[in-house]
């Protein structure tokens, strides 16, 4: 009977792998095929520009710009990914982290504390200022029914104008043709590391503490009775109430974590590059992110090659400029991968519906067939 089991449980694991595998790889590979298509039909050489690509991609200092590339790209897709195991859309990413950026700098360049505690401050009030502006989606969710979604496409907006307005009008000084809060300072910095061998190139310190998210989200959703609350929830809100779950609270905390996540995103660029905060900074990252938690399937090791190959795309396209082809067939790629990605899991989903529903199938023809023989063997 055990071994029976036994063989029915790797059966399961071994075809949720093999899915698991395969689906990804082909939405990847279909996505390659319609580029090249695309560049076929624009009059591009498709086997030189995805050389040229892979090429310039893979030199020592393009590695480095990769990785921090896809340091910012995984911290938003971690964000994201925390409303997502949840069934909650947190579109504000966006405005969370750029609002938070704006504060953390401000704040930043306007206290003094010795080297160890300044970056640590930094990051604090910049999770704080994320997760209080995503917490009002959640508590507007939680006690009036509002859609996340429309809530946080609004709070954008909002948050847009307030950091621009306290960006131009309170903590923005003239620099040049720009504009910019105060620069932080020499005890605020941290430095980058020499990750990548054969280039200057360094790589953002806060680099581990990506990688430190990434781990303390899987314990979180997989380790942790909140992490099964949470997973809870978003599966069946009726069912977790009957369990004892308050899907209230669990909406608020849920905000709360994915916004405090959306904070650290602007940290590597802030503490590790720009060391200020201007009409430069980085935007887009929230949406981006929403596209590397879907390719990745909200899993942290696979978003991380997710944000890993996102980086790659937008370093190698800025070759292409050099050989006359439009870099928006990167843009191109990186849609069409995200798009078979979500039609290929779909159709695996389906797939080990399907299978599991035949050998359920399989199992009663099996037992329904082997009563009648006891019967006459007992007779």
């Amino acid at each position: 009977m055990s071994s029976t089991f036994a063989d029915r449980w790797l059966g399961r694991v071994r075809l949720s792998a093999w899915v698991t595998l395969t689906a990804p790889l082909l939405a990847i590979l279909f996505a390659g095929v319609i580029t090249s298509i695309v560049l076929a039909i624009t009059g591009n050489p498709v086997f030189d520009t995805l050389v040229t690509m892979v090429d310039y991609g893979s030199q020592p200092r393009s590695l480095a710009l990769v990785v921090n590339n896809a340091t910012t790209y995984y911290l938003s897709a971690i964000a994201v990914a925390i409303g997502f195991r949840m069934n909650l859309f947190n579109i504000g990413v966006d405005g969370q982290y750029r609002l938070a950026g704006l504060v953390a700098a401000a704040v930043g360049g306007a206290v003094t504390l010795p080297a160890p505690l300044m970056p640590i401050v930094i990051i604090l009030v910049a999770m704080i200022v994320g997760a209080a502006w995503a917490g009002i989606a959640g508590v507007l969710k939680a006690t009036r029914g509002v859609s996340e979604v429309i809530s946080t496409i609004m709070l954008n907006t909002i948050a847009t104008g307030i950091g621009a307005y306290l960006l131009l009008e309170v903590w923005g000084e003239r620099q040049g043709n720009d504009i910019a809060t105060k620069e932080l300072p020499e005890a605020a910095r941290i430095a980058g590391i020499g990750l990548i061998p054969g280039t200057p190139q360094m790589v953002y310190g806060l680099f581990f503490l990506a990688i430190a998210v990434g781990i303390a989200f899987h314990v979180l959703l997989n380790k942790m009775r909140f992490g099964f609350d949470l997973r809870a929830t978003g599966q069946s809100e009726s069912a977790a109430v009957a369990s004892g779950v308050d899907v209230k609270h669990m909406i608020v905390y849920a905000m709360l974590i994915s916004g405090a996540t959306a904070g650290l995103i602007g940290m590597p660029q802030l503490l590790g590059e720009s060391f200020t905060y201007n009409l430069n900074f980085q935007a887009g990252l929230g949406f981006t992110g929403i596209a590397i938690a879907l390719l990745g399937r909200n899993n942290p090791i696979g978003i991380a090659f997710a944000a890993l190959l996102w980086g790659f795309l937008d370093v190698s396209s800025t070759v292409l400029d050099l050989h006359k082809i439009a870099p928006e067939i990167v843009v191109i790629m990186q849609g069409l991968t995200v798009l078979s990605v979500v039609v290929t899991y779909e159709l695996a989903h389906r797939y080990r519906v399907n299978a599991e529903q035949r050998r359920v199938s399989r199992e009663l023809a099996g037992g329904a067939s082997a009563t009648p023989q006891k019967e006459g063997a007992s007779a």
